[in-house]
């Protein structure tokens, strides 16, 4: 009782091997001891997963968490410091889910604590009734931004994507560049505007299944060629 584990699952593990075609190693979240700049130095690239839990609130904007929300503050501590040293480094920053929320937030942007209440907005939620593969099946469309990176790697306009989610992009922080739009006008992906390296959020799951999924494929192909260019560099 009140030990932690720290763990992922298997699905960002096999999308990471399979589909980027690269080597995962799982980082605790230990807060300032990940940002050693020691640490740093011996990985190629950072992939930021999915969570069942929710960045605290006092992280932007100075709000109070709403009741029901489940946070980890020992990830928002690691995450939230790594990314600026990431980004600065041109390492390539890939983010899922938690991890756009984390990328946006530490850029300066804010979050819809619930999307599903705010005006205008779609039930982006998943259903735990349904089995999971029914949960991770493509929900809605996106559309992709013109001349953007989702729309330049895929050849594609719009795709269907399997986003579930409670929390979504309110204010896009400063220097982020909306990649894919919800049919709602929620922001579903997002660029670092001016990065050095290869950076890319996604609200939505590409890891599910990524090696039968052609807009997924060319998600972590291009971030496992942008780690290796960055490792022969380093």
């Amino acid at each position: 009782m009140g030990r932690h584990i720290h763990g992922v699952l298997e699905q960002y593990l096999e999308a990471i091997s399979k589909a980027a075609n690269a080597i995962p190693v799982m980082l605790p979240a230990m807060g300032d001891a990940m940002l050693d700049e020691h640490v740093l130095d011996r990985l190629d690239g950072i992939f930021l997963t999915g969570s069942p839990t929710n960045i605290e609130a006092h992280h932007y904007g100075g709000e109070v968490s709403l009741n029901g929300s489940d946070h980890d503050p020992e990830r928002d501590a690691t995450t939230l410091g790594l990314i600026p040293r990431v980004i600065n480094r041109g390492m390539p920053l890939l983010g899922v889910c938690r991890g756009l929320q984390e990328m946006n937030v530490a850029f300066g942007g804010s979050l819809y604590q619930r999307v599903h209440e705010q005006e205008g907005f779609n039930d982006h939620r998943d259903d735990y009734d349904q089995t999971i593969a029914e949960r991770f099946a493509p929900a809605h469309d996106v559309t992709f931004e013109p001349g953007g990176v989702l729309h330049s790697l895929t050849g594609m306009e719009t795709a269907r994507v399997n986003s579930l989610h409670g929390q979504g992009i309110n204010r896009l922080g400063k220097g982020l560049v909306a990649e894919a739009y919800a049919p709602d006008g929620l922001i579903e992906a997002f660029r670092v505007e001016n990065a050095p390296g290869f950076t890319l959020a996604l609200q939505w799951h590409p890891e599910w299944l990524a090696t039968d999924d052609a807009v997924s494929m060319a998600i972590f192909s291009a971030f496992g060629e942008a780690a290796k260019k960055y490792g022969r560099k380093r």
